[in-house]
């Protein structure tokens, strides 16, 4: 079985489809396979080429190969290369076999049978379809494990398939399976043990300050996550937002809870249709004069989400079960809720909740404080954007649609692998990046403020006997004023402070908060 490569594959090239590679060489792997089978599929993040020079190396975007490593322009010696370097690419694998004979599959299977690349294939070829193929099982040979842990994350637990000797340690189902690559950043963050960090830091702090710094922290979070969307939430709003994302973790992740969640969201129901959708989805604008979608992400179709919501709950349940790293986890869920966009509305504030509920549900926090995950987000409202539109945009390209009577979009082909198959490696090291600046820096900052205002406190408490509200007041106005009470407050609300006591009081307030920390 021959590969038909075109010109621009078996010829050397120096971009490739619009990508600039770092020297002229052979596209190979997963790219050539796409390419030459003109396959529905967004291009692996990271492409292989084969140089002309001996020296290997890679950058962000491509891996480069000595001239060695070469395969044979076969379809099976290009996928042997592609899962051997490359690791598994499951929607890769759904489109290709839909493209091949069943003969041709088999011609696949039984290239090498007993070889493990011969193995995997056949293993994936009937797990991604629900069939069998008139091949009879192996019964000899070593287990070899599915995904390649040197290239990809991995569930810690695996799956005898004794039919093709695979164990099968995938961290999701076949009905929502994003994968995650192993780069340098993910495992610097693995190793480094953000969990232990941050209860080693809060170790010492004070139950009382705790608690405190957690009520805040919720406000500020479900805060953040409306302004993430555009929206300026009333105090009692954020508030119940906040309480819900408090209780994360504490119930089982469930279709009604999803609905439940909604419902929180979403108060005024009126002109909202509520529950899982029933029509199409996009997110996106409307063209000013006809009112047509201009859309920058297109939802699963309506006729999918039962399916996809049923196996991204079937997994995030696995995935906890099976002790898979929290973050990943959570990435992976959360993200692919959001791709997916069950609701009409309330799906951005549901995405960043399941973040909470993933760390709340593998414990990754032990100290009962809640991430302002969100807050991190909004510190990095730009990134968020384009790790979105990393998945969103090149889908475009794949997804055939058209206008609704009420400028709605209608999916006209099947899409249901891309919401469930996905590489997720960039929405990981974004939340990991959130997660570690939540640790390193805005629970320390919450927790240093509130030890302050304490300090503070006491000491208006110990010289003037000061309420709890004008304290509160008090220390308000100086933050808003750099340090200094301001005439107006001189004024007015303390009138009855002299102005040498306001100098003693400006200066107990910078030598606590304007301090630097060693």
């Amino acid at each position: 079985m021959k590969l038909v490569l075109g010109k621009q594959i078996s010829q050397k090239i120096s971009v490739f489809h619009g990508v600039k590679a770092p020297e002229d060489g052979w596209i190979v792997g997963y790219g050539a396979l796409i390419d030459s089978y003109q396959l529905s599929v967004p291009f692996p993040q990271i492409l292989c080429l084969i140089s002309t020079k001996h020296r290997k190396y890679a950058t962000s975007q491509w891996r480069v190969f000595t001239p060695r490593y070469h395969p044979k322009e076969t379809l099976y010696d290009q996928l042997v290369f592609a899962l051997k370097y490359e690791g598994i690419n499951l929607l890769f694998f759904k489109k290709l076999f839909e493209k091949l004979t069943q003969s041709e599959i088999l011609a696949l299977v039984q290239k090498e049978q007993i070889g493990q690349y011969s193995r995997k294939i056949w293993f994936l070829y009937e797990w991604l379809n629900d069939v069998r193929l008139p091949v009879e099982d192996l019964n000899s040979g070593n287990f070899v494990l599915l995904i390649d842990t040197n290239l990809q994350f991995a569930s810690a637990e695996s799956t005898n398939s004794s039919r093709h000797r695979i164990r099968n340690n995938l961290p999701g189902t076949v009905d929502f399976c994003p994968l995650i690559f192993k780069t340098g950043k993910l495992i610097n963050y693995i190793e480094s043990k953000l969990s232990a960090r941050n209860s080693s830091n809060l170790s010492n702090v004070h139950k009382d300050v705790l608690q405190r710094t957690s009520a805040f922290l919720l406000l500020k979070d479900s805060k953040a996550s409306y302004i993430i969307e555009g929206e300026t939430p009333s105090g009692s709003r954020a508030a119940r937002w906040g309480k819900a994302i408090g209780q994360a973790g504490s119930k089982p992740l469930t279709r009604e809870e999803l609905m439940r969640l909604q419902q929180i969201v979403i108060e005024n129901s009126r002109f909202v249709k509520m529950g899982f959708r029933d029509e199409g989805g996009f997110v996106g604008q409307h063209d000013r004069q006809t009112g047509e979608p201009i859309p920058d992400h297109i939802s699963a179709r309506h006729q999918d989400i039962d399916q996809l919501v049923n196996g991204l709950l079937e997994s995030s349940e696995k995935m906890v079960k099976t002790a898979y790293d929290a973050v990943l986890a959570a990435a992976s869920i959360a993200f692919g809720f959001v791709f997916i966009h069950p609701f009409a509305d309330g799906n951005g504030r549901i995405h960043r909740y399941l973040i909470h509920h993933m760390l709340a549900s593998m414990k990754f926090s032990q100290q009962g404080i809640i991430f302002p995950v969100s807050a991190a987000i909004l510190n990095r409202i730009d990134e968020y954007r384009s790790v979105l539109e990393s998945f969103s945009q090149p889908l475009l390209d794949f997804i055939e649609w058209e206008k609704s009577s009420d400028n709605n979009v209608t999916v006209l082909n099947e899409t249901i692998d891309y919401y469930r198959y996905f590489d997720a490696t960039r929405q990981a090291e974004f939340l990991y990046d959130c997660v570690n600046e939540t640790i390193e820096r805005l629970i320390p900052e919450e927790v240093a403020y509130l030890q302050k205002y304490d300090e503070m406190k006491r000491y208006l408490d110990d010289v003037f006997q000061m309420p709890d509200n004008m304290v509160a007041m008090l220390i308000r106005f100086l933050e808003h004023n750099n340090g200094e009470l301001s005439k107006r407050a001189r004024q007015k609300e303390f009138v009855m402070l002299t102005a040498e006591e306001i100098k003693d009081i400006e200066k107990q307030y910078n030598n606590l908060f304007t301090r630097v920390e060693k």
